[in-house]
C-alpha cells in the first residue's frame, strides 16, 4: 500500500508541482487541500505525512499544525513558506514541525526529508503497536484460569494496580509469577513506563550489584565505561526481582536503602542517584524461614512483603489443568502448523491426574512435545512422556469411572459439563462439597450449572 501525502497549499501552481513530484516521481498517494480546515476534516484517512503551507486563507499554517498535533502528535508535518525567515522556521519547529522548507522548494532536498519523516513515523507506529500488543498480552483476560483459587489471586492483583505498594509474589517455579507481575505493571498506572526483569538467581553474585545499581568507569577490573543499572533503567516504571531470596546480605542492605530512601550509588561511585521505581519481587523460597535462619534480613522481608500474593501450584488448581491443556493445544497447533483435534480420554485422564511438579511451565513444554511427536490427529497415551504414563494416579481416582469413559476423544466443553454432573452425583447434590472436589469456587459451579442447563435435584 502506497504512503499517503497531504498537500495543503492555496497556491495551485505549488500544489500541482508538489502533487506531480509526490505522485508521479516518488509514487505516493496524494490528497490536495487549499485550506487547513478541509485538511483537518480528512485526518481520519490517516496520512503518513503533511506538507503544509504557513500562509493559508482562514486557519493559518501554524494553527493548523497545532490542531494536527492534537489529533496525532507523531504525524510528521513539513512546513512550507515563501517568507523564508529564520523566525518562521523556528516557530514551526517549536510547535512540532518535522522540517521547514522555504519557497521555491528544492525538490532534490525535499525528497529525502519526506522519506526520512515517513520512515520515522513508521517506526513510531510500530513501537506503539508493540506496546499495545504487550498490554493485550498481559491483560487479565490472557491469564488462562477458571479455578476459584486463581480468581482470588486476580482479586488481590486488582487491589494493587494503581498504587506503588511493594508486592511479593510467592509460588513454586513455573506457576506464572512473572506473568502476574507483568499483569500488575501493564494494567496499572505505570504501564507506559519500563518493566525491567532481574533474575537474582541467574546472575553471578559478584556481578549482581553492578547489574542492579550500575557502576562507574574503573570501579573494578573490566569496568571500561560507566554502566547504568537496572534501577536507573526502570526509573518511573517497575523492576521485577525474581528469586529475590537469593540476594546476599550486602545487596539486601542496599536494596533496603533503595526502598526506604529512593536513592542509591553506583558501584565505585559517590553520586546519590534518585529513583522512582515500583518494586515487585517473587520467590519460591519460604522467606520467613530464611529470616529465622539469619539468611534474609527481617526488615527487608517486611518491606518487600507489604502486599503478599501467593500463586497456588497447578496440582492444587485441578480446575485449570484441562483448560490449560486445551489452551496449549490451540497455541502449538498454530505455532507448529499442525491440526491435532484433541486428546484421547486415556491421555486426558493421565494429564488430569498427573501431579505437575513443574507446574504450568512443565505442562506447556509437555503439550508442545506431544504435538511434535504425535503421528495421528489426536494425542494418545503413547505421545505422553514416560514419567506421566507411569505416574501414580493419586488424584481424583473417584472420577475415573464415568468422567473418563470409553469414548476415544472427549470435547473439552463436554468434559467440563460431565465434571460438574459427576461431582454433583457423587456428593448427592451438595454444591459446597462438589466445589471442593473440583477445586472450584461456588460461584463458578453455579455459573457452569447455568451454562450447561444442569438442574440440581438434591438440596445442599
Amino acid at each position: 500500500m502506497n504512503k499517503l501525502v497531504f498537500i495543503v497549499d492555496d497556491e495551485q501552481a505549488i500544489s500541482k508541482l508538489l502533487s506531480y513530484w509526490a505522485k508521479d516521481k516518488w509514487k505516493y498517494d496524494v490528497e490536495v487541500f487549499s485550506n487547513g480546515e478541509d485538511a483537518l476534516k480528512k485526518l481520519h484517512l490517516r496520512p503518513d505525512i503533511v506538507l503544509l503551507d504557513i500562509m493559508l486563507p482562514g486557519l493559518d499554517g501554524i494553527e493548523t499544525l497545532k490542531r494536527i498535533k492534537q489529533f496525532d502528535e507523531n504525524l510528521p508535518v513539513i512546513m512550507l513558506s515563501a517568507q523564508g525567515s529564520i523566525e518562521v522556521a523556528v516557530e514551526s519547529l517549536r510547535f512540532g514541525a518535522f522540517d521547514y522548507f522555504p519557497k521555491p522548494i528544492d525538490m532534490q532536498k525535499l525528497e529525502p526529508a519526506l522519506k526520512n519523516a515517513i520512515r520515522a513515523y513508521d517506526l513510531v507506529k510500530e513501537l506503539e503497536n508493540l506496546k499495545e500488543n504487550v498490554k493485550k498480552e498481559y491483560s487479565f483476560e490472557n491469564i488462562i484460569s477458571s479455578d476459584g483459587k486463581m480468581q482470588d489471586v486476580f482479586k488481590l492483583v486488582s487491589k494493587v494496580l494503581n498504587n506503588d505498594i511493594t508486592v511479593l509474589i510467592h509460588g513454586e517455579s513455573g506457576t506464572g509469577k512473572e506473568l502476574v507481575a507483568r499483569a500488575i505493571h501493564y494494567n496499572g498506572k505505570r504501564k507506559d513506563k519500563p518493566f525491567i526483569v532481574v533474575n537474582c538467581a541467574s546472575i553471578p553474585r559478584e556481578l549482581l550489584e553492578s547489574e542492579l545499581f550500575g557502576h562507574e568507569k574503573g570501579s573494578f577490573t573490566g569496568a571500561h565505561q560507566r554502566k547504568l543499572g537496572k534501577f536507573e533503567l526502570a526509573n518511573e516504571g517497575t523492576i521485577f526481582l525474581d528469586e529475590v531470596g537469593e540476594l546476599e546480605m550486602l545487596l539486601q542492605a542496599k536494596l533496603l536503602r533503595v526502598i526506604q530512601q529512593k536513592e542509591f550509588e553506583r558501584v565505585g561511585g559517590t553520586e546519590l542517584i534518585k529513583t522512582d521505581v515500583r518494586i515487585i519481587s517473587a520467590t519460591n523460597r519460604e522467606l520467613k524461614n530464611a529470616v529465622e535462619n539469619k539468611e534474609f534480613r527481617e526488615d527487608l522481608y517486611y518491606r518487600l512483603n507489604s502486599f503478599p500474593i501467593t500463586i497456588p501450584p497447578l496440582r492444587h488448581r485441578k480446575g485449570d489443568i484441562l483448560v490449560l491443556a486445551e489452551h496449549f493445544l490451540k497455541e502449538f497447533n498454530q505455532k507448529l502448523g499442525k491440526n491435532i483435534k484433541g486428546f484421547t480420554k486415556r491421555a486426558l485422564k493421565l494429564i488430569y491426574e498427573y501431579n505437575w511438579p513443574g507446574n504450568i511451565r512443565e505442562m506447556e513444554n509437555t503439550i508442545e512435545r506431544c504435538l511434535i511427536i504425535a503421528e495421528k490427529d489426536t494425542i494418545d497415551v503413547d505421545d505422553l512422556p514416560a514419567h506421566i504414563r507411569s505416574a501414580d494416579p493419586s488424584y481424583s481416582m473417584e472420577y475415573s469411572g464415568s468422567l473418563f469413559g470409553d469414548e476415544t476423544i472427549i470435547p473439552f466443553e463436554k468434559l467440563k459439563e460431565e465434571s460438574i454432573r459427576h461431582a454433583l452425583k457423587v456428593t448427592n447434590g451438595n454444591i459446597v462439597e462438589a466445589a471442593k472436589k473440583l477445586q472450584l469456587g461456588r460461584a463458578t459451579i453455579y455459573r457452569l450449572m447455568e451454562k450447561y442447563n444442569i438442574e440440581n435435584r438434591s438440596s445442599e
